[in-house]
């Protein structure tokens, strides 16, 4: 029986590649985004922080006023992003899964209120929207940089592991989809396959674990 070779488009924690090697998968890792962190300067001191990352909440960890920002209270997308800020002690007001579902409860029941949005560099147009044309106050500060890595990969691949539309832009620079089963870490990330494979799957939830166990449950149900 030929072994799966499944890609995963950033590298993988060893507990994280575990999941798919323990079960007798060949894992490739290689990095096709790197991210650097900027530095930022608080225009006005705001009501709630936005942040809709992991890099974000990162970038603001290393920031001369933190002391400053964690007497503020946050609002987030994803469990991993509201997990990183509840871990260094800031107060998470609310947290969604999707941009556009916190784009919904900020326009409901937020409006009032002045944000700090932390964005990167490739952000979405979700909130940045939904908070204008619904005039509500914030302020954006961009507080990374997504830079494209992208790389060919030679061998051949059986399954393809995305975690970002980044990811999935940088890893067709280089390289075609075919046949290969693509696994998304969620919805938005899949949408930027839209056209390119009726093989998608998307994670239960927006983790890398579930994107892993994805994949996992996929070739144990072909018996690879």
């Amino acid at each position: 029986m030929i072994q799966k070779n499944i890609l995963s488009t950033k590298t993988l924690l060893p507990q994280q590649k575990n999941i798919l090697s323990n079960a007798g998968l060949n894992v490739i890792e290689e990095d096709f985004i790197h991210v650097s962190h900027q530095n930022f300067f608080l225009r006005e001191t705001p009501e709630i922080l936005l942040f809709t990352s992991q890099n974000a909440v990162e970038s603001v960890l290393k920031n001369e006023n933190l002391h400053l920002l964690k007497k503020i209270p946050a609002i987030c997308v994803g469990t991993k992003t509201k997990a990183l800020l509840e871990k260094n002690h800031f107060k998470v007001l609310l947290s969604k899964n999707y941009a556009v579902e916190l784009a919904v409860h900020i326009k409901n029941y937020f409006n009032q209120r002045h944000f700090a949005f932390f964005s990167g560099s490739r952000r979405m147009e979700t909130l940045p929207h939904t908070l204008s044309t619904n005039k509500i106050h914030f302020d954006e500060y961009q507080v990374y940089q997504t830079t494209l890595t992208p790389k060919t990969i030679h061998i051949e691949i059986h399954g393809i592991l995305f975690y970002s539309p980044s990811g999935v832009k940088s890893f067709l620079q280089k390289n075609h989809i075919s046949d290969q089963k693509c696994f998304c870490i969620g919805t938005t990330t899949a949408t930027a396959l839209s056209g390119l494979s009726d093989q998608i799957w998307v994670s239960q939830e927006q983790t890398i674990e579930s994107t892993l166990h994805k994949s996992l449950s996929y070739f144990k149900s072909i018996k690879c």
